[in-house]
């Protein structure tokens, strides 16, 4: 297994903890490896780790109101807290880190469901992070530059 899956495992596991007992990113990552038999990790999952860790935690309200946006005929509390966890990190990817292609990221997490969630897991994570990849690419809406020139002018 390819480290940064392995380490994208070790994220969503951290994250589905951090949902039972809410707890300070580095004191988690620091339990990890005091019981896990992983006892290294290289740097740059090392900071792949710190990021999305911190990153779910800072953005949680902003990330569960765009999932539960894209819920259809389900509320984020009926989530299993596997799946919302695996929800969570997919979704963080894809709106904050630039650096993983967006199929990376939903990829990643429908193998993730697959492995840790029930059968119907996979295609269900996978439908809801397509929508928000969707989401997220729409262009920003621009301001009509003929219609403020137009005001101007009438003013």
């Amino acid at each position: 297994m390819n480290t940064r899956k392995r380490t994208r495992e070790i994220a969503m596991e951290l994250l589905y903890q951090n949902t039972m007992n809410e707890r300070d990113v580095k004191e988690t990552i620091a339990d990890y490896f005091e019981t896990s038999e992983e006892t290294t990790m290289d740097q740059v999952d090392l900071v792949y780790l710190e990021t999305v860790l911190a990153g779910v935690e800072e953005k949680k309200e902003e990330l569960d109101a765009l999932i539960e946006k894209y819920l259809v005929g389900w509320k984020i509390q009926r989530l299993s807290r596997i799946n919302l966890s695996i929800l969570r990190l997919a979704t963080y990817e894809l709106l904050h880190m630039e650096d993983i292609p967006p199929k990376v990221s939903i990829t990643e997490a429908v193998d993730l469901g697959k492995k840790y969630s029930e059968e119907s897991a996979a295609p269900f994570i996978n439908g809801v992070l397509d929508k928000i990849s969707k989401h997220n690419e729409e262009p920003a809406p621009q301001e009509d530059e003929s219609s403020s020139v137009s005001d101007t002018l009438s003013e």
